[in-house]
């Protein structure tokens, strides 16, 4: 299986196995102290599943982290493509998944969304969240 896409965005949902987003595609985020701040965000994925691999579970581990090694949120679960009857013998086929989250964000820095596909790490997406001009580095209580 491959990772068509993973997009980071201000919203998103999958309606009609069509990907809906709102402010998609960001990878540096502007936050205002004090820290820590929770940041509602989306995370939109699609898998590129071959003929061999539908018509049985995969599992799909999304996590976000930070670069000192600390996990911000991990979301796991299962999947399963099968095959339509209108399907082409060979034809892959696109399973998309959307998550709104509130990310918990303790100071700026350095992070990344990664994607687990069957117990191995198939795409991982950086991002930075960075102070606006002039803000203070202020801690909340």
């Amino acid at each position: 299986m491959k990772i068509d896409w993973l997009i980071l965005a201000d919203a998103a949902q999958v309606i009609d196995n069509k990907l809906q987003l709102l402010g998609g595609g960001w990878d540096l985020l502007t936050v205002n102290p004090p820290f820590p701040v929770v940041h509602r965000a989306a995370i939109a994925i699609a898998v590129r599943v071959p003929w061999h691999e539908s018509d049985r579970k995969h599992r799909m581990r999304l996590q976000v982290l930070h670069d000192d090694g600390g996990v911000l949120l991990t979301l796991d679960g299962e999947f399963y493509v099968g095959r339509p009857a209108n399907i082409l013998p060979g034809q892959e086929q696109r399973m998309q998944f959307a998550a709104n989250v509130d990310l918990r964000l303790e100071q700026p820095g350095s992070y990344a969304v990664s994607v687990t596909l069957d117990g191995e790490e198939s795409e991982r997406s950086p991002f930075r969240v960075v102070l606006p001009p002039n803000a203070q580095p202020a801690t909340g209580s």
